[in-house]
């Protein structure tokens, strides 16, 4: 048996009433659709997996079509070299 999880097509993470981050995700079960799920996160959760997703995608190239926050990823300024610094001693303390 093999599972599937991925975003829900044409759902966006949003905001919810009671101020949490809804993520829509998509399950499917040998390739069926089994269920959408809307796993909620609160913002400090949300905050950690942002953390956690950038330290991944560090010193990857962004493709050609990622979005608007990942499009300057690999060029180097003052910025991004300070995030990268940063990033390595947040991994380092880990």
């Amino acid at each position: 048996m093999t599972w599937e999880i991925k975003r829900t097509p044409r759902s966006c993470v949003h905001r919810t009433d009671d101020d949490h981050i809804a993520v829509p995700l998509r399950v499917s079960r040998n390739g069926h659709h089994s269920t959408d799920a809307e796993p909620n996160l609160t913002l400090a959760d949300a905050e950690h997996l942002h953390a956690a997703l950038c330290r991944a995608l560090d010193d990857q190239p962004a493709p050609p079509n990622a979005p608007e926050c990942r499009s300057g990823a690999g060029t180097v300024d003052a910025l991004s070299s300070k995030v990268a610094e940063a990033n390595g001693r947040s991994r380092r303390s880990l």
